[in-house]
Formats: C-alpha cells, sequence, structure tokens
C-alpha cells in the first residue's frame, strides 16, 4: 500500500510543528506551506526525515492561485490526499465593530476564513477514495464573541459554517470535515501579546497537535462536522 497523504498549510506554526512530526512518524508524506523562512529553517533543523517525504513550500494561502498551484504539486509528488489540516491563522483584537478599519476587517477575514475556504476547495477534489479528513482551525470565540475583537469572531464562525457544510456535502463519501476549538493558545507570540493574562491554564500547541492526529486517521471516521472543544479550562 502507498503511504498516507497529509498536506498541512501553515505547517511550520506553533502547532504545526509539534504535528508534523507525528504524522511522520505514522508514515505519512507530508506537504506544508510557510510564509517565514526562519520557520521553515527551524522546522528543517527539527526533523530529519528524507527529502521525498515532505515538502516544504512558501506560500500565500491567501491567494487562490498559489493555493491550487501548491496542491498540484503535493498530489503530483505523493498521490490522493488523506489529510488536509488548515492550520492558517491570526488574531487581532482591540477594536468593537463601530472601530473596526476596513484593513483590519479584511486582514482576519483573509488570515481565518479565505485561507480556510482556499485550501479546502483545493482540497476536496484531491481526496483519496479510500478516507480522508479536512480539519480545520476555528476557535472557542467563534462561539462566545468576546467583545474587542468582532472581526476574528466572525472570520471564525465563518470557518465553523465552512465545516459544516463541507461535511454535509461529503456526507456519501469517505471524507469527514471538523473544525477545532482552541482558546488562546499558549505561544510565545500570544504570551507577548498578552502579557498579562494568565496563561497557566492556556493549552499548550502540542495538545492540539494530539487531538488533530487523531482526526487525522481512520479510527476517527466516526466524527463527522463536529467542533471539538480543545481549550481545557482556560477561561479566555
Amino acid at each position: 500500500m502507498s503511504a498516507p497523504v497529509a498536506v498541512i498549510p501553515g505547517g511550520t506554526g506553533s502547532v504545526g510543528r509539534c504535528l508534523l512530526p507525528l504524522l511522520l512518524d505514522r508514515g505519512f508524506n507530508v506537504a506544508s506551506t510557510y510564509l517565514l523562512p526562519d520557520e521553515a529553517t527551524a522546522l528543517e533543523d527539527q526533523l530529519d526525515y528524507d527529502e521525498d517525504r515532505l515538502i516544504l513550500r512558501r506560500v500565500d494561502v491567501a491567494d487562490p492561485e498559489a493555493v491550487n498551484a501548491f496542491f498540484a504539486e503535493a498530489v503530483g509528488a505523493f498521490g490522493p490526499i488523506n489529510v488536509m489540516a488548515s492550520l492558517v491563522g491570526g488574531w487581532a483584537g482591540g477594536r468593537d465593530v463601530s472601530e473596526t478599519d476596513d484593513v483590519r476587517l479584511e486582514r482576519m477575514l483573509d488570515l481565518n476564513l479565505r485561507t480556510a475556504w482556499y485550501t479546502t476547495r483545493a482540497a476536496i477534489p484531491h481526496m483519496a477514495d479510500e478516507w480522508g479528513r479536512i480539519i480545520l482551525m476555528g476557535s472557542k470565540h467563534a462561539l462566545d464573541s468576546p467583545a474587542g475583537q468582532a472581526a476574528y469572531n466572525v472570520a471564525k464562525s465563518g470557518v465553523l459554517a465552512l465545516a459544516k457544510s463541507v461535511a454535509t456535502e461529503l456526507l456519501d463519501t469517505t471524507t469527514t470535515c471538523n473544525a477545532l476549538l482552541p482558546s488562546v493558545i499558549n505561544t510565545d507570540a500570544t504570551r507577548a501579546a498578552l502579557p498579562y493574562a494568565d496563561y497557566v491554564n492556556w493549552p499548550q500547541p502540542a495538545e492540539i497537535a494530539d487531538v488533530i492526529n487523531f482526526l487525522a486517521s481512520e479510527e476517527s471516521k466516526v466524527v463527522n462536522g463536529a467542533f471539538i472543544p480543545v481549550w481545557g479550562s482556560a477561561l479566555i
């Protein structure tokens, strides 16, 4: 049997750096995107795998043509996709609706909703017949919608609607689609952005990667159209 295939947009971020070794250890061939060259270099230094099992490409995932070209390359190299986990995203807060300018709104839609839309749309035609898993990164804040970050809340709510729509559209296939609901993830970047927050109970990137690793398996086939809380005991 051929090796399973995972395509991980944003795989050089904090969660992706924990997830990719898990998938590679399970025998997956993996294709991942990055934007920051330093992140790609750090990941390459971290991973000790043959180059023919890992593709890293600098891709603007908010550019649909670039996304389509990346997926075509991944499928051409490895074959049909078993797992597509879209990990691209970003947060910007500090603005209520009346104070949110168009630039901030478009930035949140680009980073969170359009990236999920473009990668999911590109993946669907290439999902493997045997089994497939589409995993999107929503947010706890898509449900509780805290004040001061309306653009982010709206974008992540769209991700949940996308996941539910795709799960329904693909009911007659072997592909499932689910979305995770993290709170603020405990990374250096988020601690720097929120220096006075109590981060003790924030979920760790490795903990979220473990959940994705299960969803990225044949054993998760009964989970479809779900919004999966991965915020632990965090309150924000």
